[in-house]
């Protein structure tokens, strides 16, 4: 693998830097490595044995090829591949920030990135980590996995769920789940240290329950959800797609509420947001609407914003002030601006095929997005561009590739 660059830098400016306060002792300074400060009294809070931490945003981009089963770990500091073992049958490729998860037929493989980040709010701490294979989660096509600091839920296609402690999974193994009581409707998604659901009884459209760590409710809003689908964590709380817009569940002060985002307008099955794309702790997600526009969501205003586009195959944002970058059918990323929803900048072609490449479709190209770079897959050129989205959609660097990248996520976010 080589890379081609358009800067004369190595490595793309990352300009997140950890803000340590005096109640996150272990640090002499935001460059020096937990390794070589902690002791039993001044460990950094989500340090784990054996990782590094770093002054800056450690990204790795999980990478494979479902037509071989072949996988590869890109190092986005050092532009360093690694090789990974081969998993045949894979048809999708989730992440929770530091965990690949790759969903094949029989299972989930999990693989530990060794990149991850622990955000205290007013500060981040960034660590890296040895790449190694953790195991098989059950559970075929149509599973969703998610995952919080304490525990990772595995949801199967029959609404039946399992809680993993996180601490297994950080150890190396998937360790043995506690099964959630009863069946639900989309993915079980670990909240505020409690885990938020949608239940159905066959007679109505589902509702909201909010579990314990045991699966105990706890809270039930009195709101409904027709037909859900998709679903994304912010800052804000927890957002579900429902047929007739979102809802919001959020927690304050230990009490959970959910309220409507509602489109405002009729919209068409076949133009509701159904899947939610966003950069890692941005409040505004994106969803294709329809073949040539795209959906913007911003939860703090509580509003949707319709962007015409041309054909949509891939869209996402970095959020507030950053543009809506779309991949379409011509192969080039167009930028818009989401209030005004003009386009504003259109790049030469990147990818020569995507015939392939419908909306939601596991192995269509995907634009990931953290705070400086967007990552854009070329399966059929075997090659990752990185963009810089603030810098007219610059394409920054090339990473060229001896597979076929049609699965990819971004971890150390």
């Amino acid at each position: 693998m080589f890379v081609r660059r358009n800067v004369t830098a190595l490595a793309p400016p990352l300009l997140a830097v950890v803000l340590l306060t005096a109640g996150c002792a272990g640090r002499d300074d935001d460059s020096t490595p937990a390794s070589e400060t902690a002791s039993p009294s001044a460990t950094p809070h989500g340090y784990v044995e054996g990782a590094t931490e770093a002054a800056e945003q450690q990204s790795r981009l999980l990478l494979g090829d479902s037509a071989t089963g072949e996988t590869r770990v890109l190092d986005l500091i050092s532009g360093k591949v690694h090789e990974t073992a081969r998993r045949a049958g894979v048809t999708e490729l989730t992440t929770d920030g530091r965990f690949g998860y790759f969903h094949g037929a029989d299972g989930t493989h999990v693989l530990d990135s060794g990149a991850w980040m622990v955000d205290h709010g007013d500060h981040v701490h960034y660590y890296r980590a040895k790449i190694r294979e953790v195991g098989e989660l059950p559970g075929g096509t149509g599973t969703s996995v998610r995952s919080d600091a304490g525990v990772t839920v595995v949801t199967g296609a029959d609404g039946r769920a399992g809680v993993h402690p996180r601490t297994d999974l950080e150890k190396g193994a998937t360790g043995t789940p506690v099964g959630l009581p009863g069946t639900y409707a989309g993915a079980v998604v670990p909240y505020a240290e409690h885990l938020v659901a949608l239940t159905e009884d066959g007679s109505g459209p589902a509702r909201v329950v909010v579990l314990d760590r045991s699966g105990k409710p706890v809270a039930s809003p009195e709101v409904a959800c027709t037909d859900p689908q998709g679903d994304a964590v912010t800052r804000r709380g927890v957002v579900l797609g429902c047929a007739d817009g979102a809802l919001l569940v959020r927690e304050d002060d230990g009490a959970f509420t959910a309220d409507k985002i509602p489109y405002g307008e009729d919209v068409p099955e076949t133009e509701r947001a159904t899947a939610f794309r966003h950069r890692p702790g941005s409040t505004t997600l994106t969803a294709p609407a329809g073949k040539d526009a795209v959906w913007v969501l911003n939860v703090t205003e509580r509003a949707w914003t319709r962007v015409e586009t041309g054909p949509v195959a891939a869209a996402n944002t970095a959020g507030e002030g950053s543009p809506l970058v779309v991949l379409e059918s011509d192969g080039a990323l167009h930028g818009y601006g989401i209030s005004s929803g003009k386009e504003i900048r259109v790049t030469e072609p990147l990818l020569k095929d995507v015939s392939d490449a419908a909306p939601g479709k596991a192995t269509a190209p995907v634009i990931e997005v953290d705070r400086s770079r967007a990552y854009l897959n070329d399966p059929s050129g075997k090659r990752v561009y990185e963009i810089d989205y603030n810098d007219n959609l610059r394409v920054a660097r090339t990473f060229e590739l001896d597979v076929r990248p049609s699965l990819m996520v971004e971890t150390g976010r």
